[in-house]
């Protein structure tokens, strides 16, 4: 959880030599969302327990995927559209296990991490957004 921006390439760069099947995800601010303009998002969390929570779910994909290595980045704060928020990287031997992997990372992320999402419209308001809502997108 950091308030800088996220380096793709720096992430991507972690990988090791040995692995065949490297997968990153990166979930970036948009425009719309339910049919509403929005401006940006800002996303609060409380750190030590999304930490803590986000250390458990790694721990949980090394247990299914032994041979797969997770690192996970999420920003806090304001974000712009097109800002990129979130970024999953996902290695392994091969790439069906990187693939799998990566998604349960940001799936499992959205549902089980205590981080909040507020959105600004372009009409001027503003909502937080229900995170098992967000988690369907």
């Amino acid at each position: 959880m950091h308030l800088d921006p996220i380096d793709a390439a720096a992430l991507l760069s972690r990988a090791r030599s040995s692995d065949g099947g490297v997968c990153v995800f990166v979930g970036v601010v948009r425009d719309e969302n339910e049919g509403r303009s929005t401006t940006g998002i800002e996303y609060e969390a409380y750190g030590s327990m999304a930490e803590a929570e986000i250390g458990r779910l790694l721990a949980a994909l090394a247990q299914t995927w032994p041979q797969v290595r997770v690192e996970i980045v999420h920003r806090l704060g304001r974000l712009a559209i097109g800002d990129a928020s979130v970024a999953v990287l996902a290695t392994a031997p091969h790439r069906a296990e990187a693939f799998a992997a990566c998604r349960e990372a940001i799936d499992r992320l959205k549902t089980t991490v205590p981080i909040w999402k507020k959105e600004f419209y372009r009409d001027g308001s503003s909502d937080w957004v229900d995170p098992t809502r967000a988690a369907r997108h």
